[in-house]
């Protein structure tokens, strides 16, 4: 099993290691030992399961006082994963990281409380699987939009396409017009 911190630190890459044989193939998707060593201390509360056809962008999303960790896997199809630094006082405040996730590579990526997430969808079909650090709370969601110039994520969307968008997505503010809600940096 491989860690892979990536550029802005907590944000890790998960990649098992895969046990393919003439029946088909056997991974761990857990296990908290490995996981504490690779640098994911994280207690896990709560598993989460979506379903998006091709185009669809869910994000970017967070909690204000009951921040989730997110360990984050495709089971079906392929999604462009992101996680955007909204500690107020980070040196990577506003920085995005982006990976591709597919059931074909089986990788993982880590998002630590502090981070707004969210993914689209580059396949015809995508199913996502996703452990939190803590209970979703409805009252206590906070939203960027998925487009804010000032993080200027590239989301590998064909040129000139729309993605699919929720109106509640559609409708987040930006990054600067939340900037007195967000998490102070506390230098972990």
């Amino acid at each position: 099993m491989k860690f892979t911190e990536l550029e802005i630190p907590g944000v890790i890459l998960v990649e098992p290691t895969l046990f393919p044989d003439e029946r088909g193939f056997f991974l761990e998707t857990f296990h908290e030992q490995k996981y504490r060593a690779g640098g994911i201390a994280a207690s896990f509360v709560q598993d989460n399961h979506s379903r998006s056809v091709a185009g669809t962008l869910r994000g970017l999303h967070s909690q204000r006082r009951q921040p989730q960790g997110k360990l984050v896997r495709v089971i079906e199809g392929e999604i462009f994963d992101v996680a955007v630094d909204i500690r107020r006082g980070s040196p990577t405040f506003a920085k995005w990281v982006g990976v591709r996730l597919s059931a074909e590579n089986f990788h993982q990526l880590y998002i630590p409380p502090g981070f707004v997430h969210g993914f689209c969808v580059l396949s015809p079909v995508a199913q996502v699987e996703y452990k939190c650090t803590d209970y979703y709370a409805p009252k206590d969601e906070q939203s960027v939009i998925w487009n804010d110039p000032q993080i200027g994520i590239a989301w590998p969307l064909p040129p000139g396409t729309a993605p699919v968008v929720s109106p509640k997505d559609e409708s987040a503010p930006r990054l600067a017009e939340i900037l007195d809600q967000l998490p102070k940096y506390d230098g972990g």
